[in-house]
């Protein structure tokens, strides 16, 4: 069984993608990386505070392992610390991170290229997944996601801190990915078929932050 490192933004793409790769039984789980801000002391891009973060990677049994960066991380910043832990996992003997990316080439490229550089490897579970399905899948699954963070230029305001269900991907405009592939809306699972138990909150305050991110703050219970 090999053992890997799962790339974890605690969103549904990530737990979708986890929960493929324990599927097929043939992987162990090294830990969880995630790229936290450390002045906000949150999960990058999505917003959601660390300690519901260490409460979700708990619930789920798996160690944490996070990437500390900036608020106004550079390429090069993000690229260093992350090359950093990764290198340390390569010296474990760990050769592949798991990612829930969907069809960006892009930045699969990417991913792959940086990956080259330390001698490791890509997976991706839910390459090509229509994303309407996937999203889908959510319930089907029995995951809860609620979105923490929605890019105001292809969504309005109103969908930040929405639970991600049937109602919420039938509200969609038809130009936003059922998953927010292209950056629209980011999320936390607080639930599903792999969690010992369900990770507790309230929400808080809605922020517009760079006149564009508007978050949902998520409180710990």
């Amino acid at each position: 069984m090999e053992r890997v490192i799962v790339s974890w933004s605690g969103g549904k793409d990530s737990a979708i993608a986890l929960h493929e790769i324990l599927k097929t039984q043939n992987y162990q789980i090294a830990a969880l990386l995630t790229t936290v801000t450390e002045d906000y002391d949150r999960i990058s891009m999505h917003g959601v505070r660390r300690i519901l973060l260490e409460q979700q990677v708990a619930s789920l049994g798996f160690t944490l392992e996070t990437v500390l960066i900036s608020k106004n991380a550079s390429n090069e910043e993000y690229e260093t610390n992350m090359g950093r832990v990764l290198g340390k996992y390569k010296k474990a003997g760990i050769s592949s991170v798991v990612f829930g990316d969907i069809f960006l080439e892009d930045l699969r490229k990417y991913r792959e290229d940086k990956l080259a550089t330390l001698n490791m490897r890509a997976l991706f579970p839910i390459w090509k997944r229509d994303t309407r399905e996937l999203s889908r899948s959510l319930s089907t699954l029995g995951f809860k996601a609620i979105t923490t963070c929605v890019d105001t230029n292809a969504l309005g305001s109103q969908f930040a801190g929405r639970v991600i269900d049937e109602q919420f991907l039938s509200e969609l405009p038809p130009n936003v990915d059922a998953c927010g592939e292209n950056g629209e809306f980011h999320s936390f699972v607080y639930d599903g078929p792999i969690f010992k138990q369900r990770v507790s909150f309230t929400q808080g305050e809605k922020v517009l932050r760079d006149n564009r991110f508007c978050y949902c703050d998520l409180v710990p219970n």
